[in-house]
């Protein structure tokens, strides 16, 4: 299969690598991260005026309609430059209201999220072993609303956004809900993760909800999916800006008369990294392709997240390895990639949590491609 990028989308590889290479350096993001909010403003706002924000939305949302490829091109070039913005969490929540929301919904939230002026974050994890499709946060009928209550763990980049998107159980089946950050019955405690970024723990007292689609539909499913093909894409540029970090220390760094890159155990090492990069990259594009072609893609998802989140992280630990001591230094630039890789890795659960899921799917014959 050809996962050769078209015109479109190479297009916007290149404006995110300007924008990002611009407004990412390691300077910025040294600031980002001393900020209140971990996050660098400036750079979301640039990325709202350049319309990578609504690349994946639908024109009528005031998205450029490119889809789900465009917004992994995206991710792939955040990843590489480890820029501390919530494209991720923000564009999935974006894409399940336009996917399964009222029209209400979609007119009063999209355009703002499209144009970066308000944005969305997603709460699809809880505490324990608990599998995301199997929320424990339980929903129950209010009218024509619904009522929240429980805890969601590690909300990705919550403060600042005005709605988050809350996976809960409605009488036995998975529900996607939205509900307002500040609404009554709503905490938040902010939790240090591994990147420097601010997550939260939400808790949800009898707080007021709104369905997004129908509980049982699918909805949960559905998003789940795309938030771990969006990190499977985070994923894939933070391992190639870890080997980019790692290919020009090797090549200034002399011992024994001649730089370390010559040293064939040296070389080993990168070429095996670039080896799983390769994988993650393929298994990306599956998964993607799957998704975008209507397919069952539940094992092609599965297989990218796990790729990402296995190989993602070794490629960290061997680029961390080949820098020696610097390698461990945490202001040196590839100390952040090995960051954001372990991050990466346990979100929505670990690879062996993939592994496990991935063999029920193949036990239930689900395999389509």
């Amino acid at each position: 299969m050809d996962f050769t990028l078209d015109e479109e989308l190479e297009a916007v590889r290149g404006l995110a690598n300007q924008i990002f290479a611009d407004r990412a350096t390691t300077e910025r993001v040294r600031e980002a991260e001393g900020s209140p909010d971990r996050l660098d403003e400036e750079l979301w706002a640039e990325l709202g005026k350049a319309g990578l924000l609504g690349i994946a939305l639908p024109e009528e949302a005031g998205g450029a309609g490119l889809g789900l490829g465009a917004l992994c091109v995206l991710l792939e070039e955040q990843g590489r430059h480890v820029a501390p913005v919530p494209l991720w969490p923000a564009a999935v929540g974006a894409l399940a209201v336009a996917a399964h929301g009222t029209r209400e919904q979609r007119e009063s939230l999209l355009p703002a999220a499209a144009d970066g002026s308000s944005r969305l974050t997603v709460a699809l994890e809880e505490f324990g072993p608990a599998d995301p499709a199997e929320p424990r946060c339980a929903a129950r009928p209010d009218g024509d609303s619904w009522r929240l209550t429980g805890v969601k763990a590690v909300v990705p980049s919550p403060f600042g956004a005005a709605h988050v998107l809350v996976s809960a159980a409605a009488e036995g089946v998975p529900g996607l809900f939205l509900v307002a950050s500040d609404a009554e019955g709503v905490s938040w405690e902010a939790e240090e993760t591994t990147t420097h970024d601010l997550a939260g723990t939400l808790t949800l007292d009898d707080a007021p909800a709104r369905a997004v689609g129908t509980p049982g539909d699918g909805a949960v499913g559905w998003t789940i999916e795309r938030a771990a093909v969006a990190l499977a894409a985070v994923q894939l540029g933070v391992a190639q800006g870890a080997i980019r970090h790692a290919v020009t220390y090797l090549s200034e760094r002399r011992q024994f008369g001649r730089p370390l890159g010559t040293f064939q155990a040296v070389q080993h090492q990168l070429a095996d990294c670039y080896i799983d990069v390769d994988a993650m990259r393929v298994c990306l594009w599956q998964a993607v392709t799957s998704l975008q072609g209507g397919e069952d893609a539940a094992a092609a998802v599965l297989v990218a997240k796990w790729w990402a989140g296995d190989a993602g992280l070794t490629v960290a630990h061997r680029v961390q390895h080949v820098h020696g001591g610097i390698g461990v230094d945490v202001d040196y630039p590839v100390h952040r990639h090995f960051l954001w890789a372990r991050q990466i890795s346990g979100t929505l659960g670990g690879p062996s949590a993939d592994l496990a899921r991935l063999g029920a799917v193949i036990a239930a014959g689900r395999i389509t491609s």
